[in-house]
C-alpha cells in the first residue's frame, strides 16, 4: 500500500511542512510513512503580477480568489494525483478549508486516515469564488468556530491529526486510543488527568488511586474523572456520549 499522501494548495507554500516537520509527524515524513507535496496557486495565475484574486462582485470588502486560476490548480492537483496512483486505494478528497464547513471530528480524522490521502485547498483574503467548489465538489472542513488569517493553518491542524493515526507514526500503539476523542473505553469523552514524578509537588499529591497498582480501580478513577470533564466543560460532548450509551 502507498503512504498516505497529502497535497496542499496554497499561495504561501513556504509554511509547509512547518511543525509537520518536527517530532513524530517530521520522522515520519523522513521514512516515508507519509507524503507531503506543496502546490503554489500563484504559479497558476494568468497575469505577470501572478494575480490569484478580485474583487468580489455586489461589493463588499476585501477580495476573492478567482475561480479560473483555482480551477487550473485543481486539475493540476488532479493530474498529479492520477500520476501517482500506483499503489492507491481509491481517490482522495479534496477539501477546502473553511469557518462554515463540515467541524474537524475526530470520527473524519479516522476516515481520511483510513483513504490515501487527501488534497487540501487553502483559502485567502475572503475566500474563493463559491462556482468553482460546486465544479470540484469539494468539501468544506472547518476546525472549529473562530476566524483564521488563511486556511494554511488549518490545513496543519487537520494533517497533524490524520497524520498521527497512520500505522507505525506513534510510538505507543496504545496511545491514540486513550486520549481524548479515543477509544478504549473513552471513546466521546475529555481526557482524564494526567500525573508523572514527583509524587508530592509543592503541596500537591498525586491521587493515591493512581500508586495503588490496582489497574480496574485506575481505570474506574480515570473513567470518572473523564465523565465528570467533560459534564462540566463540554455539555454537547457529554449529551452525544450520554445519548450513544442511553
Amino acid at each position: 500500500m502507498a503512504a498516505w499522501r497529502s497535497l496542499v494548495l496554497t499561495i504561501f507554500p513556504e509554511m509547509f511542512p512547518g511543525p509537520l516537520g518536527q517530532s513524530l509527524a517530521g520522522k515520519a515524513l523522513d521514512k516515508g510513512l507519509w507524503a507531503l507535496d506543496v502546490l503554489d496557486i500563484r504559479n497558476f495565475a494568468r497575469d505577470k503580477h501572478r494575480s490569484v484574486d478580485d474583487t468580489p462582485f455586489g461589493g463588499g470588502a476585501g477580495m476573492v480568489m478567482r475561480p479560473d486560476v483555482v480551477d487550473v490548480a485543481l486539475s493540476s492537483a488532479r493530474e498529479s494525483w492520477s500520476g501517482a496512483a500506483a499503489g492507491s486505494e481509491g481517490e482522495a478528497p479534496v477539501l477546502y478549508l473553511s469557518p462554515r464547513g463540515r467541524l474537524l471530528t475526530q470520527d473524519l480524522v479516522r476516515d481520511l486516515a483510513a483513504g490515501p490521502g487527501v488534497t487540501l485547498l487553502c483559502g485567502r483574503y475572503e475566500g474563493v469564488d463559491e462556482r468553482v467548489l460546486e465544479a470540484h465538489g469539494i468539501l468544506e472542513v472547518s476546525v472549529g468556530d473562530y476566524i483564521l488569517s488563511g486556511g494554511e493553518t488549518a490545513a496543519l491542524v487537520l494533517m497533524d491529526a490524520v497524520v498521527r493515526l497512520l500505522p507505525g507514526v506513534m510510538g505507543n500503539a496504545d496511545s491514540p486510543g486513550e486520549e481524548s476523542f479515543g477509544a478504549e473505553g473513552f471513546e466521546g469523552l475529555l481526557e482524564y488527568p494526567l500525573y508523572t514524578r514527583p509524587a508530592d509537588w509543592q503541596g500537591r499529591p498525586v491521587p493515591e488511586v493512581l500508586t495503588s497498582g490496582h489497574h480496574e480501580n485506575i481505570r474506574r478513577w480515570r473513567q470518572a474523572r473523564a465523565e465528570e470533564i467533560t459534564r462540566q466543560r463540554r455539555p454537547d460532548l457529554w449529551a452525544r456520549y450520554t445519548k450513544d450509551k442511553g
